[in-house]
């Protein structure tokens, strides 16, 4: 007999994708070589997207269950790296998209997918890092691979109130660096200082356009969430040498601005995707997420929700109204 549990299915008509909490049994789960017991989930940006169906169109066959994230237990396994009991964390692979997610009581996966919980690390904690920490993580050490050291001067970090830029501000500071974080909303000061950011910088000073490909040399280091007018401006105001690290669109996908900075500054334009990153890449971004990611503030930057919450807190996290991070308790 087929075990039962609860999942957050979407399913599409001529009115559109629609969201509920359902029963299904584990012979409705996809193909996969690996059964895992979930605990934990998370919300993201593209979750939100997903989940409220109208945009992106990330995922294409219903019903689905949405959830690009999970930490839990492994249930059965047909691959010999993994084995009832072990602990194991999820992101990325377009699960959540094409194939069914985290948002359940179970999901079966390819073994391919997954990493060890990394020890020091609960399967909540795991989940309030995340795809967000996970590509915050890879951020800044593509920035340390390109030069960036404590000492060099400010690295600016956009959206910093958001899921990334929360562990951005936290890890960067946590280093030595010295961290501004830009934000369209200022009651988030005090929550981006005491994550230890020692500089606000309100949006509207980033997302006015100017026609100066170069600007004051002001950022030895950069976390761009944004994109859109605030990654242009952002790179006519990097030193020297510096760089930056590009990982969301929260503006928009276009980039109206010059080469100008590239030629004259040296400034290197870092592409950082969390989705397809190789196994062995995985591994040293989460080993140096427990190492560098101080808990206490990785605790509080971090709310629970449980899944009947989602649909409302996905239309939350489009509209720039959820702070930090998202857990997702699927047992709740």
């Amino acid at each position: 007999m087929s075990d039962t549990f609860k999942a957050l299915l979407l399913t599409e008509s001529d009115e559109g994708v629609k969201s509920a909490v359902t029963d299904l049994t584990t012979d409705d789960l996809p193909e996969g070589n690996v059964t895992v017991a979930v605990d934990y989930s998370t919300l993201n940006y593209k979750d939100g997207m997903v989940v409220n169906g109208n945009i992106g169109r990330l995922a294409r066959k219903f019903p689905h269950v949405p959830g690009i994230d999970f930490a839990g237990t492994v249930e059965a396994s047909e691959d010999g790296r993994y084995k009832a009991g072990d602990k194991v964390v999820l992101t990325g692979w377009r699960v959540g998209e094409v194939h069914w997610g985290g948002y359940a009581q179970k999901a079966r996966v390819n073994a391919d997918w997954l990493v060890p919980l990394p020890k020091g690390l609960s399967a909540r904690q795991a989940m309030t890092v995340g795809t967000a920490g996970l590509t915050a993580m890879l951020c800044v050490q593509a920035l340390e691979d390109h030069g960036l050291k404590p000492g060099d001067g400010p690295v600016l970090v956009t959206g910093a109130a958001g899921g990334v830029g929360s562990v951005a501000v936290a890890i960067l500071s946590n280093l030595g660096y010295e961290v501004a974080g830009s934000t369209g909303r200022p009651e988030q000061a005090d929550y981006l200082k005491s994550l230890g950011a020692s500089q606000i910088v309100p949006r509207e000073e980033l997302s006015e356009p100017t026609k100066k490909p170069l600007e004051g040399e002001t950022w030895a280091g950069c976390v761009d969430t944004v994109a859109g007018t605030v990654l242009a401006r952002a790179m006519g105001q990097m030193k020297y040498g510096a760089s930056i690290a590009c990982c969301g669109l929260a503006a928009g996908p276009k980039l109206d601005t010059t080469v100008v900075p590239l030629l004259l500054r040296g400034v290197n334009l870092l592409g950082i995707d969390s989705v397809m990153q190789p196994y062995d890449n995985r591994l040293r971004a989460w080993n140096r997420i427990v190492e560098v990611l101080p808990m206490e503030k990785l605790d509080a930057m971090s709310e629970t929700c449980g899944l009947a919450d989602l649909p409302a807190k996905a239309k939350d996290i489009l509209a720039g109204q959820v702070r930090g991070r998202l857990v997702v308790d699927v047992n709740a």
